[in-house]
């Protein structure tokens, strides 16, 4: 009995932190996108502004993968994700890695989203008009091909490179410089706490995936 309440606890504690993230990365995104055109910036400090850029769907904008196969390989990940979470709710466990591993599915699932939806129900966005609402299914792309909404910008240093700096001398630097959304952060929280606090279940992760019946950790 005490073993069903901790799952219990364990599963409302994922869904809880899901559901959280999603909504408001969502609230925000939706807000932007249908709000701002595609390249504008609204300065909030000299620091932090909110800069309304799109891409493929990687983490701080990286492009270089085809949209579809992108959109594929992290719907496999999520769903392996989540297996994982919910296999490791059924065994005793720390909350606080599940609470991680829930940060990093949540900020998946975030813009996957956006990638399965946006393009369907808004028409583009371009630096001369801001997005509408459109009848679904005619939007400016198809299913699993719309592009991630970002929106957090940190030019926390910009200056320049010194001349005698091979290559870089002369130009422009900025730190830093990519442009983010509530997800990206979720899923980089996540994976930080990880790597910082729990090592030791990240190296029996595999055993806990594949294993048919997962052997019982002790927990704090």
């Amino acid at each position: 009995m005490k073993n069903i309440l901790k799952n219990i606890t364990s599963l409302r504690l994922v869904w809880f932190i899901v559901l959280a993230i999603l909504i408001v990365d969502q609230i925000i995104k939706f807000e932007v996108k249908s709000t701002m055109s595609l390249g504008e910036s609204i300065p909030i400090t000299s620091w932090f502004k909110i800069t309304f850029i799109e891409n493929n769907g990687m983490a701080y904008g990286m492009t270089f993968i085809n949209k579809i196969v992108l959109s594929i390989f992290r719907l496999i990940a999520i769903t392996a994700i989540g297996y994982y979470v919910c296999k490791i709710t059924k065994t005793t466990h720390r909350k606080g890695y599940v609470a991680c591993l829930a940060l990093v599915l949540a900020g998946a699932i975030g813009n996957m989203i956006d990638s399965m939806f946006y393009g369907l129900i808004f028409n583009a966005s371009t630096p001369f008009n801001v997005s509408e609402l459109v009848p679904f299914g005619t939007g400016y792309a198809g299913f699993l091909e719309g592009k991630v909404v970002d929106m957090f910008y940190f030019p926390l240093i910009v200056t320049t490179w010194p001349e005698w700096v091979p290559v870089w001398g002369g130009h422009e630097f900025i730190f830093f410089s990519p442009v983010f959304n509530f997800a990206d952060a979720a899923i980089s929280c996540g994976v930080v706490l990880l790597i910082l606090f729990y090592r030791k279940e990240m190296e029996g992760l595999s055993l806990n995936f594949f294993s048919k019946k997962s052997k019982e950790k002790e927990g704090n």
